[in-house]
């Protein structure tokens, strides 16, 4: 019968709402994985948001030493808060630009912002000149998500400037798709057909179209660098298939409180769920505010020693009731499953009614973080 942690840790560890275990040898299985299916383009490190909740301090270091030299944030601030953390030969780039007057931040510690707009480029351009010095330049263009990247004209116009690139080095070329999870989907070849037009009228440089779906469209989306995400931390990159990668993350809640009510009771905010026998019910302190969501109340589940234990009323900020009636030898301080074998994060993200990524983006910090290895001991993070 399961009643301890999967993996030893100090009782410090159980003073918050559980443990959020961190498998660095999956994302190494993982980054290999993409490598091999990306056959021969090369495989960039998508580690925003502090590495999709996980720990860019710690994921990051696991990658170069896998052979990731690319890395990429979606804001400055993040890649300031790595940039000492990745060796000379390592590039970070930030998806979302640099906002006006930041520029020789971004030159100053050797960031490169991807240039999503015409005043970015032309501030980046006018930075190179400023200090005399060739800047690396990664462009970015809109094929047809309108999110990010300059409108196909401006980088028409941009292509037939033939001084448009004077001062810069121009390294990476890169667009997004916004319907790679949807195999099928007809966007996926008119932003490929549009990606491939701009390109063939700027200079040469790198290509990246490939997201965690698109390294699995096919060799035609590949280019020479594909920007995986959710698929090196665990996440299914296509949706309704398989899941090809190897899961990272576990999580894992202690029991504070178990007690019977009687039929009729009332259970939770509201009283959305009233108990139609004497019921058995545990309250583990998670909740919310530790990226639970609301949404699953009366719909997610726990597991423990093999038995489902549902969701009994509202998720609440700082705790969950479960119904425990399945597990009698459920006691307090007995450690139960959100995330795991029994309930992947997919199936955790369908209860809510949301995608992997939310959950992962959305585990608060009062889950203490432990990152096990091939040796399988845990180290507190």
């Amino acid at each position: 019968m399961q009643s301890k942690s999967s993996i030893a840790t100090p009782p410090l560890a159980m003073a918050g709402a559980g443990i959020l275990t961190i498998d660095l040898a999956a994302i190494r299985s993982n980054y290999r994985g993409l490598g091999k299916t990306a056959c021969g383009a090369a495989v960039a490190g998508v580690v925003k948001a502090d590495a999709y909740g996980l720990g860019a301090q710690r994921i990051v270091p696991i990658l170069y030493a896998e052979g990731c030299r690319t890395f990429f944030v979606a804001q400055l601030m993040e890649a300031l808060a790595l940039r000492e953390a990745l060796p000379g030969d390592a590039e970070l780039l930030v998806l979302n630009g640099v906002q006006p007057g930041l520029e020789a931040v971004c030159a100053e510690r050797r960031i490169v912002p991807v240039l999503n707009s015409r005043p970015q480029f032309e501030a980046w351009r006018a930075l190179a000149h400023r200090v005399g010095q060739r800047l690396p330049a990664a462009l970015q263009a809109d094929t047809g998500m309108s999110r990010l990247g300059m409108p196909p004209e401006e980088v028409q116009a941009l292509a037939a400037d033939a001084t448009a690139f004077e001062g810069l080095d121009f390294t990476l070329f890169m667009s997004h798709l916004a319907c790679a999870d949807e195999p099928d989907n007809p966007a996926n070849a008119m932003q490929l057909a549009n990606f491939r037009a701009l390109s063939a009228r700027l200079p040469a440089a790198r290509r990246s179209l490939a997201n965690s779906a698109g390294v699995f469209l096919g060799e035609e989306y590949r280019f020479d660098l594909v920007r995986p995400g959710i698929a090196l931390y665990g996440g299914a990159p296509i949706s309704g298939r398989p899941n090809p990668m190897t899961p990272v993350a576990t999580v894992e809640a202690p029991v504070a409180q178990v007690r019977t009510v009687p039929a009729g009771a009332g259970i939770g905010y509201g009283f959305s769920r009233h108990a139609a026998d004497p019921m058995r019910l545990a309250t583990i302190p998670v909740g919310y505010a530790d990226g639970w969501h609301r949404s699953l109340g009366n719909r997610g589940a726990a597991w423990f020693g093999g038995h489902e234990l549902p969701f009994a009323g509202r998720v609440s900020m700082d705790s969950i009731i479960l119904d425990a009636t399945a597990a009698p030898g459920l006691a307090p301080g007995d450690m139960v499953e959100l995330v795991g074998p029994h309930r992947d994060l997919e199936e955790v993200a369908a209860d809510a009614g949301t995608i992997s990524y939310e959950i992962l983006t959305s585990l608060g910090t009062r889950f203490t973080r432990v990152y096990r290895d091939d040796s399988g001991k845990g180290a507190i993070a």
